[in-house]
């Protein structure tokens, strides 16, 4: 996976938006206005950080520690880094993406969340 796919999956996901709020090299998608998933615009090779259910985060960084991490200046219980260097595939990145996606929007007040459908 490329920035340029990881970009267009997320914002194919319904009421996502995206925006620079920690600088220009730090992209952040948002549903709702609640952070999802960050990437650094120049990161070598691709890494994101993405909301995880608190054990399956470990049991991903168990499974793949080198390519799943806890997440740099973020919550580490909640976050995961992923970098996307060939151990995990495609889908199974789109998987954590959703996964990330489907926890924020499951946290969101009923009222939002019958705004847009999923």
């Amino acid at each position: 996976m490329h920035i340029e796919q990881l970009r267009d999956y997320c914002l194919s996901k319904p009421a996502v938006t995206e925006s620079c709020p920690f600088g220009p090299d730090t992209l952040v998608f948002k549903v709702a206005d609640k952070m999802f998933l960050l990437t650094g615009l120049d990161s070598l090779p691709l890494s994101f950080s993405a909301k995880c259910d608190p054990e399956r985060a470990v049991a991903l960084r168990d499974q793949y520690p080198h390519s799943v991490k806890g997440a740099y200046h973020m919550n580490k219980r909640h976050w995961n880094e992923v970098i996307c260097k060939g151990e995990l595939a495609d889908q199974q990145l789109q998987e954590l993406i959703d996964h990330s996606y489907e926890l924020v929007v499951a946290g969101l007040p009923k009222r939002v969340r019958s705004t847009f459908s999923i």
